[in-house]
C-alpha cells in the first residue's frame, strides 16, 4: 500500500513532496510520485522537465525509501489520474499541495485539489508551502 504524491515543480508540489518523504518513511510504504499533463507537455509548466525529472530521482534515491515515479501524459486530468492510482494501488493516503488563497478564493479550493479531496476513496492530506 503506497503513499502517493501529486507533484508539480512548484513550492506547493515541493512541500506535499517533502510531506510525502516522511509520511512513507514513518509508515514504512512505498512512495508514488505521480505528475501527470493532460496535453502538450512540453507547454505545461507543472509537467516536470528532463532536468527536473533526473534531480527528483536523484533526490528520491538518497533518501533511502522504495519509490516510483510516474511521469506521464494522461487523457485524463491530474486529479481523476492521482484518484484511480490511488483506488488501482490501494494507496493508503494521497498527499497534494494546495495554494494560499485570498479570502474569497478560499470558497474554493482549487479544482484539482477539490476533486482528489472530494473523490478519493483513502485519507488525504493537503500540504501548503512555507511563506
Amino acid at each position: 500500500m503506497p503513499v502517493i504524491v501529486g507533484f508539480v515543480p512548484t513550492k506547493e508540489g515541493r512541500a506535499a513532496l517533502d510531506a510525502a518523504v516522511v509520511e512513507a518513511r514513518s509508515r514504512g510504504s512505498r512512495l508514488l510520485v505521480v505528475n501527470a499533463s493532460t496535453g502538450a507537455a512540453s507547454a505545461d509548466n507543472r509537467y516536470v522537465d528532463d532536468a527536473q525529472l533526473t534531480d527528483l530521482r536523484t533526490e528520491l534515491d538518497a533518501s533511502g525509501l522504495d519509490y516510483e515515479i510516474s511521469h506521464a501524459v494522461h487523457r485524463k486530468d491530474p486529479a481523476e489520474v492521482l484518484v484511480d492510482l490511488a483506488e488501482q494501488t490501494n494507496a493508503e493516503l494521497i498527499v497534494i499541495g494546495v495554494r494560499r488563497r485570498t479570502p474569497v478564493g478560499k470558497l474554493l479550493l482549487g479544482s484539482q485539489a477539490q476533486q482528489v479531496l472530494l473523490d478519493a476513496e483513502c485519507p488525504v492530506l493537503a500540504v501548503k508551502a512555507p511563506r
